[in-house]
C-alpha cells in the first residue's frame, strides 16, 4: 500500500505503522513500532512437542510482549491432529516465567489463535500451581482432565507474579462456560466433537466451581474469560490481569494516536472487511483512533463482505477490494494488485 501511494503521490510523506489486535503478529507489530528485542526460546507446544516461540522485550520499560499463539497456537498442530481435550497452555506459562526471570515489570499478553481449551491450567502449572484429584494426585494436562479436579494447590505459584503488571490484549467477550463459552463457540474449530464440546464445558464448570470456592470470587462470566480456550479466566482469576481491547493496547505501544495527529489520511486494511470488522478488528480500532483526531480513513481488503458499508459509522470513508470476486489459482502479481 505504501508503494502504491509513493507511485501516485511521490511527494507524500508516509509513515508505516504495523498494527495487530492481540492475536498472531502482535509481537512483530510491537517490535517494529518500538525497536524492541525479539527473544526466541524452546517451550512446550500445545500437544507436548517442543516448539520455538518468540516474545518481545522492551528494555527501557522492562516490558515483555507475549503471544500465546507462539507457544499454544492452533497453527502448531496439523488439522488432523487437533485435540481440544488434551491441548495445553503450559508453553504459554513458560513464556511468562521467562519474562519474570528477565526482570519484567510489565507483561503484555495477546490472546488468540489457540489450540487449547484447558482454562489456562497449563499456563498456571508452568507457574507453579498444582491441580489435584480426589486422591491428591496431579491430574493430566488438558481441558477434559478437569472433570477429575477436586483441589488446586497454589503454594508454589511464582511469587514474582505479585510484583508485575499484566495486561491482556483481548477482543473476545465470551464467558468461560455455557452456550457462548469457550467450548461451545471455539471448541469445534480446535477439533472437538459435539460430545467433546459438552464434556469440555462441564469440565470447565467443575474447574470454575473449585476456583470460586478457593478464591471467594467467581469470574467465569467475566467478558473475555472464555478467550483462547479459557486462558482469559486464569489470567483474570489468578494473575489479576487487566483486560484491554487489543488494537487499543497495541496502538498505545506504537504511538498511533500521536502519529495520526500529523496525518491527512490514514490507510488500513484486512483480508476481509464486513460487518464483523466492527467488533474489535484492527481496521476498526485504527478508524476509531483516526476519527477522534478528525482524520479520514480508507480501508483496503482482499474482499468486501456483507455489511461493510457500516464501517462508515466509525470513520472509514471508503473501502476497496483488490479483487473483483473469488479468485482461484496462483496470483502472480499480488504486489501490483495491492498498489
Amino acid at each position: 500500500m505504501a508503494q502504491g501511494v509513493r507511485d501516485s503521490a511521490p511527494d507524500a510523506q508516509i509513515v508505516c505503522m504495523p498494527m495487530a489486535d492481540g492475536g498472531e503478529g502482535t509481537v512483530d507489530a510491537v517490535l517494529a513500532a518500538t525497536g524492541g528485542e525479539r527473544r526466541v526460546s524452546t517451550v512446550q507446544g500445545p500437544l507436548g512437542a517442543e516448539v520455538q516461540a518468540a516474545r518481545g522485550w522492551l528494555n527501557e520499560s522492562r516490558t515483555a510482549v507475549i503471544e500465546m499463539a507462539a507457544a499454544s497456537g492452533i497453527h502448531l498442530v496439523l488439522a488432523a491432529e487437533r485435540d481440544a481435550t488434551r491441548a495445553s497452555t503450559f508453553g504459554t506459562g513458560q513464556l511468562v516465567q521467562q519474562a519474570l526471570s528477565a526482570g519484567a515489570q510489565r507483561i503484555i499478553m495477546g490472546f488468540g489463535g489457540s489450540a487449547t481449551n484447558d482454562g489456562g491450567t497449563g499456563m498456571l502449572r508452568a507457574l507453579g500451581a498444582r491441580f489435584l484429584d480426589s486422591a491428591g494426585d496431579e491430574i493430566e494436562e488438558g481441558g477434559l482432565a478437569l472433570k477429575a479436579l477436586r483441589q488446586i494447590d497454589l503454594n508454589r505459584l511464582d511469587e514474582r507474579l505479585h510484583k508485575v503488571r499484566i495486561e491482556v490484549a483481548c477482543d473476545v467477550n465470551n464467558p468461560l462456560t455455557g452456550l457462548h463459552g469457550a467450548s461451545h463457540v471455539f471448541g469445534p474449530q480446535k477439533g472437538a466433537t459435539p460430545d467433546q464440546v459438552l464434556a469440555l464445558d462441564e469440565a470447565l464448570n467443575t474447574y470454575a466451581d473449585i476456583v470460586a470456592a478457593l478464591l471467594q470470587k467467581d469470574v467465569r462470566d467475566f467478558p473475555g474469560a472464555g478467550a483462547a480456550g479459557g486462558i482469559g479466566f486464569a489470567a483474570k482469576a489468578f494473575l489479576h490481569a487487566e483486560f484491554r481491547p487489543g488494537v487499543q493496547l497495541i496502538a498505545d505501544l506504537s504511538g498511533l494516536s500521536q502519529a495520526v495527529q500529523r496525518a491527512d489520511l490514514v490507510i488500513t486494511g484486512e483480508g476481509r472487511l464486513d460487518e464483523q470488522t466492527l467488533y474489535g478488528k484492527t481496521p476498526a480500532g485504527v478508524a476509531v483512533i483516526a476519527s477522534a483526531a478528525g482524520v479520514p480513513v480508507v480501508a483496503i481488503a482482499g474482499t468486501l463482505g456483507v455489511g461493510y458499508q457500516r464501517l462508515r459509522d466509525i470513520g472509514i470513508v471508503a473501502a476497496f477490494s483488490i479483487t473483483s470476486g473469488p479468485m482461484t489459482g496462483r496470483i502472480e502479481k499480488t504486489e501490483k494488485i495491492v498498489r
